[in-house]
């Protein structure tokens, strides 16, 4: 057998598919060839980001349960880079034996958001005020202002809406029934920032607490993630993991979950957490550990999907920031890789990740890592490498 053929194990180590192309699919690639585990992709088309890396790939549709069926034939477990497989296709593969990390009915939790809010109302886990509603009339019933999101396929800041007034509520809901989706409601939080809790679970119900992690969104778009989270009341933190462990065990998750969540301030002044929305995949908020952790996130949930020991969470250094690189409003002037030179040589300490995408304004087309003591240091350092690559920084030298 061809050592290229890329059904070659000669270790006879499981095989994992992965469903989706994009850059979290690319970014476990990397810990699973340190773990010396094949994975197979299906991707959405061909040259996207995890095609580019993943050599076992097959071109299709994650909502063909025929290609669904073929990519994940001799496979030991599916994972996911996304979370949108349709739920009825999940169980067919189960019945088939195809065993899916996360499984149909804790990933049920991620797809839909009312789903999600009835789970967390069950138990018991502090939230937002919230209800479905299909018209303007209960939409004002619920209260105004308020936030509406659709339930299924919402994701960077697509499908949310600040409402104040009931034509925002009728323009939303207009959208939502052209979608055929149902609307919730939430009550609009005043919050003093967003916080994410990320944790890894195993089938064998193993479980590991990364730090909870301080996450700055724009235009409901993560900018930037700081780890830990700093000036975090250290009982705050720790109901925080305690409370996102108890989700992935109650809900059977395996492999990586995030929680995010709103630090929000009471009127005494006192602090607390509420669940936002709930993601079982590897996660935006986490990519600080690949630098940042003894083991990254992309690592420690494929050892969860194969029932392998998890690897430690804990930061190698006090500080590490995530800034991610976006496409700028004139991609042209984006730099990417000729951005190198520059970024490189003024901070040889930057870690650097991209995903080989096209720019396009608003676009997560990478990300830097960097880390060390002084926290306002590693600010100014990630901030300036990632607008060096968007292109918003001057080609002179410093």
């Amino acid at each position: 057998m061809p050592l290229t053929d890329p059904t070659a194990s000669p270790e006879r180590a499981p095989r994992i598919a992965v469903i989706g192309g994009g850059q979290l699919a690319r970014m476990m690639a990397q810990p699973a060839i340190a773990l010396g585990v094949p994975l197979r992709l299906l991707a959405e088309a061909e040259g996207v980001s995890a095609a580019q890396v993943i050599v076992d790939q097959q071109v299709g549709d994650h909502r063909d349960l025929a290609a669904l069926r073929s990519v994940t034939e001799g496979c030991t477990v599916v994972t996911f880079d996304h979370e949108h497989v349709p739920t009825e296709h999940l169980r067919a593969l189960a019945s088939d034996g195809v065993i899916a990390h996360p499984g149909p009915e804790a990933l049920v939790h991620a797809q839909d958001k009312i789903v999600m809010r009835e789970a967390m109302t069950r138990l018991g886990a502090p939230q937002p005020r919230w209800a479905v509603v299909s018209s303007v009339a209960e939409a004002e019933k619920f209260g105004l202002p308020c936030v509406l999101k659709t339930s299924r396929g919402g994701y960077d800041g697509k499908g949310v809406w600040f409402v104040r007034t009931a034509q925002d509520a009728a323009e939303a809901l207009a959208v939502a029934e052209q979608a055929g989706v149902r609307i919730l409601a939430e009550e609009l939080i005043e919050f003093r920032r967003e916080l994410s809790a990320l944790v890894a679970r195993s089938p064998s119900g193993q479980a590991a607490a990364y730090p909870v992690v301080a996450s700055l969104q724009v235009d409901g778009v993560c900018r930037e993630v700081i780890a830990p989270a700093p000036d975090l009341d250290p009982a705050l933190a720790t109901s925080a993991q305690q409370l996102a462990l108890r989700i992935a065990g109650e809900l059977g998750v395996t492999g990586i979950l995030a929680v995010e969540l709103f630090e929000a301030v009471a009127a005494d002044g006192s602090t607390r957490v509420l669940v936002n929305e709930l993601a079982m995949r590897p996660h935006n908020t986490g990519h600080w550990t690949q630098d940042g952790a003894v083991t990254s996130q992309f690592e420690n949930h494929l050892r969860a999907a194969l029932d392998l020991p998890l690897g430690s969470p804990e930061p190698r250094a006090r500080w590490t920031v995530m800034v991610n690189i976006l496409g700028g409003e004139d991609s042209s002037v984006g730099r990417l890789y000729d951005g190198y030179p520059h970024a490189l040589a003024r901070d040889p300490g930057l870690r650097v990740h991209l995903y080989g995408k096209d720019l396009r304004p608003g676009r997560k087309v990478g990300h830097v890592n960097v880390f060390g003591d002084d926290l306002e240091d590693c600010l100014e350092r990630g901030r300036h490498a990632a607008a060096w690559f968007r292109g918003d920084l001057g080609n002179e030298s410093e």
